[in-house]
């Protein structure tokens, strides 16, 4: 009696300490939504419908992210402010979670007068699937400022 109490302890023992180191790992096969610059690689443009920009606006983003080195992304940009300024240049953003600091240095152009230089910047968040753009900036007819959202075409 008194070894097979001794041998079921010992059983006892050995299956808690086995016990101990057997683990369970549990791995996601889902990556996050949001995995850095590369998510904002391709084409972006204003989910808004076109209408004719107030004075102090701009309206019908296009963004065309070309390029991007870990968290920087860069392309080319376009869109109309201040009412009929066609504007076209390029576009830098930093990513960091889900925050895109950007800015935009461009060129605007109105039929039968000169080119202007133009300059956004702003602080956007990046969803799921589309970019809240916060902006602001000068244009050679004033002061631009709104909000433009941006989906991936």
């Amino acid at each position: 009696m008194r070894k097979n109490l001794l041998v079921m302890t010992m059983v006892s023992v050995g299956a808690a300490l086995a016990s101990g180191c057997i683990g369970y790992e549990r791995r996601s096969t889902l990556s996050p939504t949001i995995t850095g610059s590369a998510t904002l690689l391709g084409s972006w443009a204003s989910s808004s419908a076109v209408t004719l920009p107030a004075p102090s606006t701009c309206t019908n983003f296009k963004w065309n992210v070309t390029e991007q080195t870990g968290n920087t992304a860069s392309g080319t940009f376009n869109a109309t402010c201040a009412g009929n300024l066609q504007v076209a240049g390029t576009a830098n953003a930093t990513l960091s979670g889900s925050t895109v600091t950007w800015n935009a240095t461009a060129s605007a152009s109105v039929p039968d007068l000169p080119s202007c230089p133009i300059t956004l910047s702003g602080t956007a968040e990046l969803g799921v699937d589309s970019i809240r753009v916060p902006y602001s900036g000068d244009t050679c007819l004033g002061k631009v400022s709104g909000v433009e959202v941006l989906r991936k075409n």
